[in-house]
């Protein structure tokens, strides 16, 4: 087997509290308890278990939006050097679509501005070129060219988290990390988010880490699956 994409090796992460309020005394609470896994190229991994296990804070590890003890190496990159580098890897879904998008702008503005901002992605292209890629993406996540004009509250909430995965895969991201994306959809709506995972995954050899509570999209959708109860893998 070929080396592995994404490797979590004995990574933790802690919360203090204090159980009297700002006097009271400091406890620590732990929330991953030294997780082992690894992830491989093309690979759809589903992290599941009940609300409070960890997955999400897995999640935000790996994207470096919370500290950890540990090693997360993605690509033979270790997590923690190079903060560019390793985001340019990774790309996010989130489980709020309209949360995650900037009300005032237009859904082209909010496609095309990645290639644009993250330079340090060597992506140097035209304007003509950057409305096809954002056009060819549309394409790609099951809308047409028209939704370029439309701003995010004139969309559906499965029409927005089409466009939030459009927004994370623009720059070509080695590994996509979708945290609950379908939870806020109803059935219908986010069986069809997930189908258009399963696509992805065929035509663009999409590698994915799925984490969800839903024991059972996770099966209909994952390679392998990992579950999680009090911040380790069981």
């Amino acid at each position: 087997m070929s080396a592995p994409l994404l490797s979590i090796k004995n990574v933790s992460n802690f919360y203090t509290s204090r159980s009297m309020g700002l006097f009271g005394k400091k406890t620590v609470k732990p929330v991953l308890d030294n997780i082992n896994l690894e992830i491989f190229k093309g690979e759809v991994f589903g992290l599941s278990g009940e609300s409070g296990s960890g997955k999400t804070t897995l999640g935000r590890c790996i994207l470096g939006l919370l500290d950890y003890s540990g090693d997360i190496i993605i690509e033979g990159l270790d997590g923690k050097a190079g903060f560019k580098e390793r985001a340019l890897k990774l790309g996010a879904v989130f489980q709020d679509p309209g949360a995650a998008l900037n009300p005032v702008k237009r859904i082209g503005w909010l496609l095309e501005e990645p290639l644009i901002v993250n330079r340090a992605s060597r992506i140097e292209l035209t304007k003509k070129e950057r409305h096809s890629n954002v056009d060819k993406m549309l394409d790609m996540v099951g809308l047409d060219s028209s939704y370029k004009k439309r701003f995010p509250h004139e969309l559906s909430s499965g029409q927005k988290q089409r466009i939030c995965i459009g927004c994370s895969l623009m720059l070509r991201p080695s590994l996509l990390i979708a945290d609950e994306p379908v939870s806020a959809l109803d059935v219908s709506t986010g069986l069809q988010i997930v189908n258009l995972f399963k696509d992805l995954n065929k035509t663009l050899g999409l590698s994915l880490l799925f984490i969800s509570h839903n024991i059972d999209l996770v099966n209909y959708l994952c390679d392998r699956t990992a579950v999680m109860e009090r911040g380790r893998i069981v």
